[in-house]
C-alpha cells in the first residue's frame, strides 16, 4: 500500500535529534515559553524574512489572535467584514468568526483553487476591512492583483499559510501558520505561529497568547492560553533546516505527476511557476471522484479528499446552507489528493502514475 502520507517515515531521520532535544528540555526544567520557543521564533522569522514570529497553540489560534490583535490595536472592530475564499478549509472561516468578524465568501479560480481576484471587488462593501488570503494546497495566490485591490480599498491583508511553509511570499503582511504533523513543516503535535513585521501587532499577539499578559499576574487584555509548546518548538528547530530540500523533493514528485499522468478523465492542477508552489497537496479532479478513489485503493494507493464538504454546506454554518457557490461546490465534489511527500520513492511515484493512467 502506498500511503497518502507516511509521517513516521518523514520523522524517522530525526529520531536521535528528537531524543536529544527531549532530554535537553526535560533537564532544563523550563517547559513553557522557554529557550526553544525563543529560538524557533527567531529561526522561523529569519526563514520567512520577517522581523517577528509569535509561536501559538495551533493554526486556528494564529488566525484568531491576528484578527483580535488588529481589533485591540484599533485597525478593526467587531462586525467588520473580511473577504475569504469560499472553498477554503473551514478553519480559515472559523478564525474570522471567532474574532467577532464577518466572513464574506468569494469563489475560487477553477484552475488554481485559490481565490479568484477578479471577483473580490464586487463583494467589497463599506463594512469590508480586510482580506484573508489562503494559499490553498501550497500554491501562492494571485498576490499582485490582491495587493492592488487591498491598496485601492484600504484593506488589511492576512495570509493563511497553513499549507504554504517555504513559499516565497509577496509583500509584507501578517501571516499565520499551522505546524500540524502533516504539514510541510510539521511538529509531533499541534502548534502554530504568526509572522509579521508590525512591532505593535507582534507585542499585542505576544500578550494575547498568554492570558493577555506581558508581566506575570498583570493582564492588559482579555487573552487566551495559546502558546507553542516548548517541546514542539524543539522538534521544529530540528526540522526547519530541511524545509527547503523537502519542498524541492515535493516539487520533483509533482513534476513527475504533471508530465506523466495522461488520462482524459483526470484534470491536473494548473501550475504556472514551480517556485510559487510547495505542493503541500497534489490535487486532481475527476467527475466520478468516488469511483476513482475506490479504484486507486483497490490497487494499493491511498488518497484523501480535501475537502468533501464546502464550508457553507456544513451543519455548523447552517444559516449559510442555502447559499450557492457553484464553482466551490463543483470542486468539493470532484477533488482528490494523490500521495505527496518528500519521502516518496520513484517506484511509488511511477506506480501512482501507471495505475491512474489505466483508469
Amino acid at each position: 500500500m502506498i500511503s497518502f502520507l507516511d509521517i513516521h517515515k518523514i520523522n524517522k531521520p530525526y529520531e536521535e535529534a528528537f531524543q536529544n532535544k527531549l532530554k535537553q528540555v526535560m533537564d532544563s526544567g523550563w517547559y513553557i515559553l522557554g529557550e526553544e520557543v525563543k529560538l524557533f521564533e527567531k529561526n522561523f522569522a529569519d526563514y520567512c524574512k520577517a522581523k517577528y514570529c509569535i509561536g501559538v497553540g495551533n493554526g486556528l489560534d494564529a488566525i484568531i489572535l491576528s484578527f483580535l490583535a488588529y481589533i485591540e490595536n484599533g485597525h478593526l472592530k467587531r462586525g467588520d467584514e473580511i473577504i475569504v475564499p469560499a472553498n477554503t478549509y473551514i478553519a480559515s472561516i472559523l478564525g474570522i468568526l471567532q474574532a467577532g468578524l464577518v466572513p464574506v465568501l468569494v469563489e475560487p479560480d477553477i484552475e488554481t483553487y485559490n481565490i479568484d481576484a477578479k471577483l473580490i471587488e464586487e463583494k467589497i462593501s463599506p463594512k469590508t476591512k480586510g482580506i484573508l488570503v489562503v494559499h490553498l494546497y501550497g500554491q501562492l495566490a494571485n498576490m499582485d492583483d490582491i495587493i492592488g485591490i487591498a491598496y485601492k480599498h484600504d484593506l488589511l491583508i492576512v495570509e493563511d499559510c497553513a499549507q504554504a511553509h517555504g513559499l516565497n511570499f509577496k509583500g509584507s503582511h501578517t501571516r499565520t501558520f499551522s505546524f500540524y504533523p502533516g504539514k510541510n513543516l510539521g511538529a509531533l503535535g499541534d502548534g502554530g505561529a504568526v509572522i509579521t513585521n508590525d512591532e505593535k501587532l507582534s507585542k499585542t499577539i505576544y500578550k494575547l497568547r498568554n492570558y493577555g499578559s506581558e508581566k506575570k499576574y498583570y493582564n492588559e487584555y482579555i487573552g487566551f492560553n495559546s502558546r507553542l509548546d516548548e517541546i514542539q518548538a524543539a522538534f521544529l528547530n530540528c526540522k526547519l533546516p530541511n524545509l527547503y530540500s523537502d519542498n524541492e523533493k515535493r516539487r520533483l514528485v509533482a513534476k513527475g505527476y504533471l508530465s506523466e499522468i495522461k488520462n482524459d478523465k483526470v484534470v491536473l492542477p494548473k501550475v504556472e511557476n514551480f517556485d510559487d508552489h510547495v505542493f503541500h497537496l497534489f490535487v486532481i479532479r475527476c467527475e466520478d471522484r468516488d469511483k476513482l478513489q475506490t479504484y486507486l485503493l483497490d490497487n494499493g494507493i491511498q488518497t484523501l479528499i480535501h475537502y468533501p464538504v464546502p464550508p457553507h454546506k456544513q451543519k455548523a454554518l447552517e444559516s449559510w446552507n442555502n447559499w450557492s457557490f457553484p464553482i466551490t461546490e463543483k470542486i468539493h465534489k470532484e477533488v482528490l489528493s494523490l500521495p505527496m511527500s518528500p519521502v516518496m520513492t520513484n517506484d511509488e511515484i511511477n506506480k501512482v502514475i501507471q495505475i491512474l493512467n489505466s483508469y
